[in-house]
């Protein structure tokens, strides 16, 4: 992983009485935000011509969706509302707090309304949404961010126009870091910092608090545990390269009963980009496998059981 040369900052004052780094340096301004830059021109453009249409960001975890709605509020003059769906997800929510914020007269001619993890409101609410986004649609527009889009019903996205917020790459996540730690006055090394955005890439905001929680004395303090979660990582891979189907299942549970990971979803991941190296000749129905053991991660009481039980199926499709 190579690194940019880091430039003097300089301190959002806006923000810097916030004590929390990921509220302290969120982007105020588009052009700090990072990555997406064929989206960031979209968005520009709805800026210069003061209005937007129905928003659909969807996109995982930490990667900036909110973030972006935010912006888009503060770069248009507008009355926003903002609701986190995933508390406030019921018909009786959509019927009173939306409708009502649509229908009463504000201080500007635009209004906007936020819907912050809209994967989470009830398929009723969401057949009201759809309702109120056309009757209101003359001076009322909505962003909904998300994780799933397919949790959104169609109608929904028919209204909407949707965009995948797809994370920058780790060159430009520690580069960020990097300038947020130089702000702060902090003594680095380039490990800690790869050590952090391999342990929690793509997931920005997990990246900064961190480094914000490793952080003594003025010095950045390598997290040993998210380089043992790291190295994890690469170990199932260098694993699963082996001859002895057998004794890598074995190796694999073993490595996993010996740390602390509780988190699944980036191994998915990370068996997906390198499944060319383990598995050239059955991809196809390794990705399959790993489809299959992702979808059920996010209901799934014990991850690593399920996630086990997907090796046993990648394991047997590689014989």
């Amino acid at each position: 992983m190579s690194f940019i040369e880091v430039e003097e900052p300089t301190k959002q004052t806006d923000t810097k009485a916030n004590t929390l780094w990921c509220e302290r340096y969120r982007p105020v301004k588009l052009e700090d935000y990072i990555g997406n830059e064929l989206l960031k021109a979209k968005v520009a453009q709805y800026i210069v011509d003061n209005d937007i249409p129905h928003l659909l960001l969807y996109g995982t975890a930490g990667t900036g969706k909110t973030t972006l709605a935010k912006l888009i509020t503060k770069s248009i003059p507008c009355d926003c509302l903002y609701l986190n769906a995933s508390s406030e997800n019921r018909i009786d929510d959509v019927r009173t707090k939306v409708h009502s914020f649509a229908a009463n007269l504000g201080f500007h001619d635009r209004k906007i309304i936020i819907l912050d993890e809209a994967d989470y409101i009830t398929p009723a609410a969401q057949a009201a949404l759809r309702n109120l986004m056309e009757t209101f649609s003359m001076n009322t527009r909505f962003i909904l961010t998300c994780n799933f889009q397919e949790r959104i019903i169609d109608p929904i996205l028919s209204r909407s126009q949707p965009f995948q917020i797809v994370p920058p790459n780790k060159k430009e996540v520690a580069a960020l870091l990097m300038r947020i730690l130089t702000t702060e006055a902090v003594k680095f090394d380039k490990e800690g910092i790869v050590a952090i955005v391999q342990a929690h890439y793509p997931d920005i905001r997990a990246v900064i608090n961190t480094a914000q929680r490793g952080v003594v004395n003025g010095t950045l303090t390598l997290d040993k545990q998210s380089v043992l979660d790291s190295d994890v990582k690469s170990k199932v891979v260098d694993i699963l390269k082996s001859t002895d189907r057998k004794q890598a299942f074995k190796d694999i549970r073993q490595l996993l009963a010996d740390n602390t990971v509780r988190d699944f979803s980036a191994f998915y991941t990370l068996l997906y980009e390198k499944v060319d190296e383990f598995a050239p000749n059955q991809a196809s129905q390794v990705i399959l496998e790993l489809a299959d053991g992702q979808y059920k991660d996010a209901s799934v009481v014990d991850k690593e059981i399920n996630f086990c039980a997907t090796l046993v199926r990648v394991l047997s499709v590689m014989k």
